[in-house]
């Protein structure tokens, strides 16, 4: 039953009581840290290690053959062999896959070993590993729109459609958004990944699945690590993390503050962020989990280019005189009184404005886990996380609070139904947001400052809702999943847009909004279990996101304005899957999709200084294939090669929808029906190969090659202008001499070349709305501001760290 036992443990607020951590580096054999030796002593100790990886090598001839034929021992068998109420959690890293992930279901893990020696200035160079998983640049250095089988692709700033999740704690906050900025990959010691429609656990906004970080343990760390990263274009991290750990309490601790400039112009910045998760065992029955986030961020902003403007100049060089720009800058056009044209408009870059994100981040939160019996448990969790911006990020800034609270319950009960072994999840929760926002024109006198408020909102986004799983064995191969969710949404508020005519009294237009929802999402999928290597799943899920209380105060130019008719956006997943490892030589997962979207959310730009304008395609099809792989090809002769593939396809093309433009005094109605959907990459490979020296008088030397590939896609919904895709090579060389004798033993090492071939790549493009001439003929969008982020040159970065 440990299929069972584990299958909910990842999920946010099932996380269950992990009293024993294995520590990443222990499973995967690695030595752990000794004090300083002698000569003689650690002679002997090389001498051992090379001894044991001989006798790993010599294993796992004899186990791989065996082990094809074994099969998954019977439910009943692994629940007995635990009856102390307490989880233990190993993450394996040969399959790929974290086994506090649920079952059933297309789901990957990544392991520390797997990004310890990487620079990882943004989650997206480590989440790049997971198949499924793509990414585009956001508004700042570690902003980073992840996406889930190209669930958020259609989004340039942050993460929605996905629900992410640290240690079990939510970090979406209960309008759907997620950030990435305090994410520091450094911190962490796994991250696990959950594929398909999702609501049934994950609740409002799963539509593409979840994400969930894990701290590093305090018994891994057992000390003080310091670290420093320094790279081109001034990019320094210097970080720490320290922990300590036994059965009766862990606790963790990470701290980093990074600075850098880009390579674009304008895109200087400051982060600071300390991440806290500590545990505590009161009695054998009851433990707490305190976890504090904290994120300062301080960056500087270039503006998003038309396709031309980044063919011309994708870094902005030379742009800082707004009145006379070079060739392929943007730039602003700001009013001179910040208020109207009346007293005329100034053009300035990006720089003389001052535009950037000034944004602090709070999270704060606490779980208590009871153990009711030996085969019940119980807990309950609250957050409070608060979001504070001041963004001035175009010709408009904004300034904004969003305090929110998270609370869940949840109970788990381990026995039978049926007489077969089960495992029950029921759980309820309630999450609230207040949203109090101010929109002002910025003026020419720089430094980001306010003129005339144009838009203020206030309001309240409420969740509430009941989730219940059941994992039946109904053989010893085979595991069914019954899953259903039901929420409850309100949005209340109000938008207030400002106007200031010349030489008159100015105006307020205010828009109200009360909007409920009801959504249910089942879910069904059975698991096979072939052999201990073999597992294939077949599942159908359902999911929902609805719109956010911004949403339905901007209409389709961009502007304030009534969209209050918006719908959630609802998902019918079908997935069929494999995963299959032969030892440590091949780990395989592969996974088919097809997904039937109705009234899906999409969102496009008009242009520079424009909001993002959101609406319901009605009808809308995501198929497409994801696989995995970790092949050590040559085992004996060379036991620390090792190639893996990330991949996906994902096509994305809408059923019905019909979009309406103005040309002139006519409304145009245009059918997009079997247009690809913009802003979704159609193939996206991750590819690395990559050697350890795993004995001898180099082990610990190792370094890896690695490619990052993108195709062209869409940018707007008539299929008329196309972002081009690219492939970016990285190459690695670290070392890591635990066997070393003395201080070498307690330091790592690693040198990065980030796009080695220095290649100019779009990053990041926002989808673009299309436009008809007075004529009714489309207008070309080559020279469409608004869109396009330039990806980073060349760039070199080495680190040094030293356990304590």
């Amino acid at each position: 039953m440990s299929a069972l036992r584990t299958a909910l443990a990842a999920s946010s607020a099932m996380c269950l009581t992990v009293a024993v951590h294995v520590p990443l580096a222990h499973a995967q054999g690695a030595a752990p840290v000794t004090a300083d030796v002698d000569a003689d002593t650690a002679a002997r100790r090389a001498e051992l290690l090379r001894r044991r990886a001989d006798i790993d090598a010599e294993l796992q001839k004899l186990e791989a053959p065996a082990a094809a034929e074994a099969v998954a021992p019977p439910a009943a068998e692994a629940a007995a062999a635990r009856r102390d109420g307490v989880e233990t959690v190993v993450v394996t890293g040969h399959s790929g896959r974290d086994d506090r992930l649920p079952i059933a279901q297309s789901a990957s893990g990544i392991t520390r070993e797997q990004f310890a020696y990487m620079p990882a200035a943004s989650i997206a160079e480590v989440l790049a590993m997971s198949p499924g998983v793509t990414f585009v640049q956001g508004n700042g250095p570690r902003d980073v729109s992840i996406s889930v089988r190209g669930s958020n692709n259609r989004q340039t700033y942050g993460v929605r459609n996905i629900k992410v999740f640290e240690d079990g704690f939510d970090v979406t906050q209960p309008d759907g958004l997620a950030r990435t900025d305090l994410t520091d990959p450094h911190a962490y010691g796994a991250i696990g990944v959950v594929r398909g429609p999702s609501s049934a656990w994950y609740g409002n906004y799963a539509t593409g699945g979840a994400v969930e970080f894990h701290l590093r343990p305090g018994a891994d760390i057992r000390g003080v690590e310091a670290g420093l990263d320094a790279g081109s274009y001034g990019y320094l991290n210097a970080y720490v993390a320290a922990g300590a750990g036994n059965e009766r309490y862990d606790v963790s601790a990470f701290l980093s503050n990074v600075r850098g400039g880009g390579a674009t112009d304008h895109t200087d910045y400051l982060t600071t962020t300390a991440n806290l998760l500590t545990s505590v065992q009161l009695t054998p029955q009851d433990r707490l989990v305190f976890k504090l986030i904290d994120n300062e961020l301080d960056t500087d902003l270039s503006l998003r280019l038309s396709l031309n403007q980044f063919r011309s100049n994708p870094y902005q060089h030379g742009c800082d005189d707004g009145q006379h720009p070079g060739a392929g800058c943007a730039t602003l056009s700001l009013k001179n009184n910040g208020f109207n044209g009346d007293a005329g408009t100034t053009t300035v870059s990006p720089a003389q404005a001052g535009i950037g994100r000034h944004d602090r981040r709070t999270i704060v939160g606490l779980r208590w886990e009871h153990a009711l019996d030996d085969a019940t448990q119980w807990q309950t969790q609250l957050v409070f996380d608060n979001r504070d911006i001041k963004q001035p990020t175009s010709s408009s800034g904004f300034d904004g609070t969003y305090p929110s609270w998270n609370l869940r319950s949840d109970l788990r009960h381990e026995g039978t139904l049926l007489g077969l072994p089960s495992l029950a999840a029921a759980g309820v929760f309630y999450n609230d947001e207040e949203i109090n926002s101010s929109q002002y024109n910025l003026t020419p006198e720089g430094h980001a400052s306010h003129g005339g408020v144009t838009v203020q909102t206030a309001g309240r986004t409420q969740n509430a809702g009941l989730r219940l799983r059941e994992e039946l064995q109904l053989a010893p191969r085979w595991t069914a999943v019954l899953g259903l969710g039901g929420e409850y949404t309100q949005m209340d508020g109000r938008n207030t847009a400002f106007a200031y005519p010349p030489a008159s009294t100015p105006t307020r237009a205010p828009i109200d909004a009360a909007r409920e929802f009801y959504n249910v999402a089942p879910e069904l999928a059975v698991q096979f279990a072939a052999s201990a290597q073999w597992t294939l799943h077949a599942r159908v899920a359902s999911a929902y996101g609805t719109p956010q209380l911004t949403n339905l105060f901007v209409n389709a130019d961009g502007d304030p304005g009534r969209n209050t008719q918006l719908d959630p956006q609802r998902n019918l997943g079908f997935d069929l899957g494999s995963d299959w490892h032969y030892g440590e030589v091949l780990s395989l997962s592969l996974s088919g999709f097809y997904e039937f979207f109705r009234d899906e959310l999409v969102s496009q730009v008009a242009g520079v200084g424009k909001q993002s304008y959101t609406f319901n395609a009605p009808k809308s099809e995501h198929r497409g294939v994801e696989a995995g792989l970790a092949l050590r090809p040559l085992p004996t002769a060379l036991p620390g090669a090792k190639l893996t593939l990330a991949y996906l396809y994902d096509d994305q093309i809408y059923r019905d929808y019909t979009e309406v433009l103005v040309a002139g005094s006519d409304v145009v109605r245009l059918a997009r029906d079997g247009n690809t959907i913009p802003g979704v990459q159609p193939q996206t490979l991750n590819a690395r190969l990559a050697y350890d020296q795993p004995a001898g008088a180099l082990q610990g030397l190792g370094a890896y090659i690695e490619l990052n590939a993108r195709d062209g896609f869409e940018l707007d919904n008539a299929n008329t202008l196309q972002a081009p895709g690219y492939g970016v090579v990285n190459l690695n060389v670290h070392y890591a001499p635990d066997a070393a004798p003395g201080w070498l033993s307690r330091c790592d090492f690693y040198f990065t070349v980030q796009n080695l071939f220095d290649r100019t790549y779009v990053s990041s493009a926002s989808n673009l709305t299309d436009k008809l001439d007075a004529a009714s003929k489309p207008v070309a969008l080559d020279n469409t501001t608004g869109s396009i982020y330039a990806g980073t040159p060349r760039v070199y970065t080495g680190g040094l760290r030293y356990r304590f």
